[in-house]
């Protein structure tokens, strides 16, 4: 069955799907979500959020399961093992919404969702990148992570002729245009978002960056340095996939 005809089929579904991928997020996570639901009563549109917990060693499974009982707006699902990358694709291919937003716990910026699902629906775009990197936008973030998202955008630029500013934290879709591209794509854990961007922008969609002002909440569950070694060995295979195979 195709996905418009299932579209048409759940007469219930939202108009947007706002998809958070979390890991070991337990301290937050339940006032993350009750704010974000709360602030998102005047937004002006239908939604759903839908929980990619992936691999916490917390209780953050527990948390959402509660929140997902407890609120019928909420939905839930788990990864075996912590993988950002695989959390957001499940989540994508399971939203409901005509159109999707992929959010961050620690972020939840309702002005973004509100702004990008607005341009969505006037049709001035497919994909909308909440960047923090571009003119206009506050990054408030430790100088270290700032850096590091410069040089990571540096080296997509280079690698694998990147045009944007960022491919990481807010954007919002059109699911059905962006379904394909989500299916395409190669990698997993944090070079997903990267990749999902910049194929969209290789087949043609139209794709808007607006800037946004970012403050994190808590530090990333992560560690930067540790996340290295796997993003260059996965922004390699993009390069092999993208621009050598020409897949």
């Amino acid at each position: 069955m195709s996905d418009r005809a299932e579209a048409a089929i759940d007469r219930d579904a939202p108009e947007v799907s706002i998809v958070i991928p979390v890991y070991n997020e337990e301290r937050i996570l339940r006032g993350a979500v009750l704010e974000l639901r709360e602030r998102l009563e005047d937004a002006g549109f239908d939604f759903e959020i839908v929980l990619a917990e992936n691999g916490s060693r917390d209780g953050t499974a527990a948390v959402a399961a509660e929140l997902a009982l407890r609120h019928p707006e909420v939905r839930t699902f788990s990864v075996g093992a912590p993988n950002y990358g695989r959390a957001l694709r499940l989540g994508i291919e399971r939203a409901r919404g005509r159109f999707v937003v992929c959010e961050e716990v620690d972020l939840c910026d309702v002005d973004f969702q509100r702004r990008a699902v607005a341009m969505l629906e006037r049709d001035e775009a497919d994909m909308v990148i909440g960047s923090k990197l571009v003119r206009g936008a506050e990054d408030e973030r430790p100088l270290g992570r700032h850096a590091g998202s410069l040089f990571y955008n540096g080296l997509l630029r280079i690698t694998l002729g990147f045009r944007g500013t960022d491919t990481h934290g807010l954007k919002a879709f059109r699911r059905e245009a962006l379904l394909p591209v989500v299916r395409a794509c190669v990698v997993e854990r944090d070079v997903f978002a990267s990749e999902l961007v910049i194929r969209a922008h290789r087949a043609g969609l139209r794709v808007a960056e607006v800037p946004v002002k970012l403050r994190e909440k808590r530090p990333p569950s992560v560690h930067l340095w540790r996340r290295v070694p796997n993003v260059l060995r996965n922004v390699a295979r993009l390069v092999w996939v993208i621009r050598l195979r020409r897949g």
